[in-house]
């Protein structure tokens, strides 16, 4: 399928926020996240990077429909909870380059974008300042998860592939709520970071 990458910042992602939104609740509810996504949450959320003039927000584009994207921004432009584990260990925030989410829709997985996504924020933030570390994370699920389908293909050999090394040293919790619960459930996320 054909489709195009569209680089958008600061300000420039406040029009863009009702569809991310929806694209971010219907993938998010896939395995392994199970979220059941709320919009005026992923409003208040998406909102942040609108705020940092430093933000990136790569969009992929399919007959002028959103149909993924890929966030970025300074660490110490996220929220406490993922700052608090690098403080922890002794990292400066102002050395990380935080890497959000990259979202596809089903069927325009395994044509390169994940690839594209990680060259889109590396290079941004390699334009953006003397960053000495990119980051995300994901989060922890364990193998025999009643939700796990038996087609999942984890994430983790890919993002080896792309330079990231798992550090269960650094580690976060968030609450959210799953599909068929009845409130928010905290959860284990673990972080990948690469050296630059």
């Amino acid at each position: 399928m054909n489709f195009g990458y569209e680089p958008v910042s600061g300000e420039e992602i406040t029009p863009c926020i009702p569809e991310l939104s929806h694209l971010r609740i219907s993938i998010f509810r896939e395995y392994p996240y199970l979220y059941d996504g709320d919009l005026d949450y992923e409003s208040q959320y998406l909102s942040r990077y609108t705020k940092s003039s430093r933000s990136l927000v790569v969009l992929m584009k399919h007959r002028g429909a959103i149909v993924g994207a890929t966030t970025c921004l300074p660490l110490e432009d996220e929220i406490n909870e993922f700052r608090e584990p690098f403080e922890r260990a002794g990292y400066d925030v102002k050395d990380i380059f935080y890497f959000g989410e990259s979202i596809i829709l089903p069927e325009f997985r395994g044509q390169g974008a994940g690839k594209a996504f990680f060259r889109f924020r590396e290079d941004h933030a390699a334009r953006g300042g003397d960053f000495k570390y990119t980051t995300f994370c994901a989060v922890d699920r364990p193998e025999d998860h009643p939700e796990r389908p038996a087609n999942y293909r984890p994430l983790s050999q890919f993002w080896e592939r792309m330079g990231y090394q798992k550090s269960t040293a650094l580690r976060c919790e968030l609450p959210w709520k799953e599909v068929g619960s009845s409130g928010e459930i905290p959860h284990q996320l673990t972080f990948w970071i690469k050296t630059h």
